[in-house]
């Protein structure tokens, strides 16, 4: 029996014109819902990735920004994803074309004493990374549950390690995990922005003029710098992709990389609106009213008699989600880091171990959580370099890369990315020795 939608050529030229449109209408839609089938398919890597420019580091900072320095460093947030998203798109690309990770193509390409001197700096960064997840876990178990912080400390390792041992079901299950999570981050920062009637005037302004009032707001716009662009996940991303990458044609690579590309833009661009939310939040609840935030805990108690305990509730809720999913990445990145380099073969449980360790040290001497969080993202801002320049060396060879190696135009922007990260970690330096900062 004929499927009632099959028309031959001969009933086509009979029929008339209308008939055949809707025919051709019929199969242009089933072209295209397989099309957003295909996209749904590579959904999902750049989640993951996303999660870290959500993490309790953008926290600090972008809630230190704008308590101090109101909507005027909105823009620095604008940039710094536009050069996540164009970092991320050759993370993907490589891991893509090569079929490995970028410490593994590190490890090929580079000599054995090079590998060891960028493992050290890949293993700096990924602890100073997990130092904000692991303290913002745990930051979050403490203002909304009261619970005591070395205890919290431990029930944020304990569910870190649960959801990660998950990932032996297929990496899916954790893109799953992570994809709530961030939906929490979403919702909670959606109430805050209706609580907190934000002047978006302004923002809008802000976004589109850059300006650096004094030191400090360098200071501070270095470590929202460091913690949008993160270092660990230019090496992560590039080992999400290999659970899809599953073809070796340069046609099927290309398709590939088109369906990572859109995954990227949308997922960076949540995470963007995310840190914008921060930051306008801060601006128009703390600044607004006169406060000074230089604690997390300040900005939780602070917004309970400003905005009502829906929005501290919101905020403790989103710190947790956000301190646990970042966790997860973090860890994930940390194996990544650990096998890629030096071929080192250290199980993922010291692995975790290794790189919570400073989190839990800085927990047990009390030092001012706010304060270690900021620090460990400019860490993380002098570190990037470290990632972005071997991709770059690797990404622009044709006998690596391929149909998918970089433009002329690509490389030229990858250089002028790297100028602009070392020249604000210099003008850092300076300001920090001289005293301006």
């Amino acid at each position: 029996m004929l499927n009632e939608n099959y028309v031959t050529e001969t009933e086509a030229q009979a029929q008339p014109l209308t008939v055949v449109k809707k025919t051709n209408y019929n199969r242009y839609t089933f072209k295209q819902l397989n099309k957003f089938k295909t996209f749904l398919r590579f959904l999902g890597p750049a989640f993951i990735v996303s999660v870290a420019y959500i993490d309790p580091g953008n926290f600090a900072t972008n809630i230190s920004g704008g308590s101090k320095f109101n909507y005027n460093l909105i823009w620095v947030i604008l940039w710094s994803n536009l050069m996540a998203i164009f970092l991320q798109f050759l993370s993907a690309k490589l891991g893509i074309a090569t079929g490995y990770n970028l410490p593994q193509m590190c490890g090929r390409v580079f000599s054995r004493k090079t590998n060891w001197g960028l493992w050290i700096a890949a293993e700096l960064a990924a602890m100073a990374t997990n130092l904000a997840e692991f303290l913002g876990s745990t930051l979050g178990l403490y203002l909304l549950f009261r619970i005591p912080m070395p205890a919290a400390g431990i029930i944020t390792a304990v569910i870190t390690f649960f959801i990660v041992y998950m990932g032996k079901y297929g990496q899916r299950v954790l893109e799953a995990f992570i994809t709530v999570l961030v939906a929490v981050i979403c919702i909670s920062y959606t109430l805050e922005v209706f609580l907190a009637k934000p002047d978006w005037a302004a923002t809008g302004l802000h976004a589109l003029i850059p300006s650096l009032p004094n030191g400090e707001a360098v200071m501070i716009a270095v470590g929202m710098l460091g913690a949008t662009v993160m270092p660990h996940v230019i090496f992560l991303h590039s080992q999400l992709v290999q659970e899809r990458n599953t073809h070796t044609s340069e046609e099927s690579k290309k398709e590939h990389f088109k369906m990572e590309r859109l995954d990227i833009t949308i997922a960076m661009n949540i995470a963007f609106i995310i840190n914008a939310a921060m930051v306008i939040v801060s601006a128009a609840v703390f600044y607004r009213n006169g406060l000074v935030v230089e604690s997390i805990e300040q900005a939780h108690q602070s917004l309970s008699p400003l905005l009502g305990t829906a929005s501290s509730g919101a905020f403790g809720l989103a710190l947790i989600a956000s301190g646990l999913s970042s966790s997860i990445v973090g860890t994930m990145a940390g194996t990544t880091i650990m096998q890629g380099f030096v071929g080192l073969k250290i199980s993922d449980n010291i692995t975790r171990l290794i790189t919570m360790f400073p989190a839990m040290l800085i927990i047990l001497s009390g030092i001012n959580p706010m304060q270690a969080l900021i620090s460990s993202q400019v860490i993380l801002s002098f570190i990037l370099p470290v990632a972005i320049i071997p991709m770059l060396i690797i990404t622009k060879r044709k006998d690596f890369m391929g149909a998918l190696v970089n433009r002329p135009s690509t490389n030229i922007v990858g250089i002028i990315v790297t100028s602009i990260i070392i020249a604000a970690n210099a003008i850092l330096l300076f300001l920090t020795f001289t005293g301006g900062v």
